[in-house]
Order: structure tokens, then C-alpha cells, then sequence
């Protein structure tokens, strides 16, 4: 529980330091909640392949910086992207200065751009049925059948820094699996 009374899931930190308010924020307002639209799931590929191997708490005091280096995850001009953006963006101190992600985030565009589907429905046909929310953080998995599934097709179709861990967290993040516990204030994400 933290100051405000509130039940959360337990990765929530439950003080109030700057650091504790953004990741209470994000939990609160975000993460789980159902995302469409193929601009801000290209932006939210591009932040779980960023934080393989981080924090998530690195990733989000970044975004902003991501957002403003990234020309807000536009699709098209980061297909378009090379070697000189390659190199501005390994000298942005505002990002993670990593030039396999950096590089796996130009492919990702562009296998987003020569897309013959949705990105939200190719993403979304994944989803697996409604369950009942874990009582535990021990309950959540870290790799289902579904995100193994997702990862295999992203990578067919071009993708890279997208396995079955990374999909996972996707599909945490943008709702297409509700793992909030089932004690957190946070309603159930809304039907698809």
C-alpha cells in the first residue's frame, strides 16, 4: 500500500520520491491499458527493446528524450533513417546509447512501413483469451505460447529485439493481457 492508501501491484514502488511518482503514474494511468494505433505501438516496441536488460524505471525517465530523438516515432522519416542518425543518436546522452537497438529500432520501422496488415491487428490477433487476474507476482509469466507465437511472426516479418520475454512485456503493457493482482485499485482493463 502506498501513501494514498491505494493497493497497487507489488513492482510499484510505494514511496514518494520523484522516481516512485512516475512509476505509480505510469501503473496507474498506463500500463494495461488497452493501446491501439499504429504510432504509439511502434513506440512501445521501440521502449521494451530499449529496456531489454534495463529497468523500466531507466526506459520511462527517458521517454520524453526517446520521443524528441525518435522524431516522435514517426514511422516513416525512422524507416528512413541512416548512418548519419545513427551516429547523432549514439551521441544523444537524453537515450540508452545502444547501437544494436538503435539500429534494430530503423529495421523495426520499416518492417512496420512494408506491413502487408494493421500493426493493431497483426499485434492484437495475439492476445489470448481473458483470464482471471494473479493473485501473485510469482502467478505472471515472463513468456506464454502467445508472445512466443508474436515474437516468431515480428521476426518473419522483419522485426528484431522482439523475443518471447519482450513480446511478453508488450503485451503486458499495451492490455492485450491483464496482470495486474488481482488486490490492485486499478479497474479491469476494458473489453477488446
Amino acid at each position: 500500500m502506498t501513501s494514498d492508501g491505494r493497493v497497487r501491484c507489488g513492482w510499484v514502488p510505494v514511496d514518494d520520491t520523484p522516481d516512485g511518482i512516475l512509476y505509480r503514474d505510469y501503473h496507474d494511468q498506463e500500463w494495461g491499458q488497452p493501446l491501439r494505433g499504429r504510432t504509439p505501438l511502434f513506440e512501445r516496441i521501440t521502449l521494451e527493446a530499449f529496456q531489454s536488460g534495463l529497468s523500466w524505471l531507466i526506459i520511462l525517465r527517458k521517454r520524453d528524450n526517446f520521443r524528441r530523438a525518435f522524431d516522435r516515432f514517426d514511422i516513416e522519416t525512422v524507416a528512413g533513417y541512416g548512418d548519419a542518425e545513427v551516429d547523432r543518436l549514439m551521441a544523444d546522452a537524453g537515450i540508452v546509447r545502444n547501437r544494436a537497438k538503435i539500429e534494430a529500432t530503423i529495421a523495426n520501422a520499416r518492417a512496420v512501413a512494408e506491413l502487408d496488415t494493421d500493426l493493431t491487428e497483426l499485434l492484437w490477433s495475439f492476445a489470448p483469451p481473458s483470464r482471471p487476474r494473479p493473485r501473485a507476482l510469482a502467478e505472471v509469466p515472463a513468456v506464454t505460447p502467445e508472445s512466443t507465437a508474436m515474437a516468431k511472426e515480428l521476426k518473419r516479418r522483419g522485426f528484431r529485439f522482439v523475443g518471447p520475454t519482450t513480446a511478453y512485456a508488450l503485451m503486458q503493457a499495451t492490455g492485450m493481457v491483464d496482470d495486474h493482482l488481482a488486490d490492485c485499485w486499478v479497474s479491469a482493463v476494458q473489453p477488446r
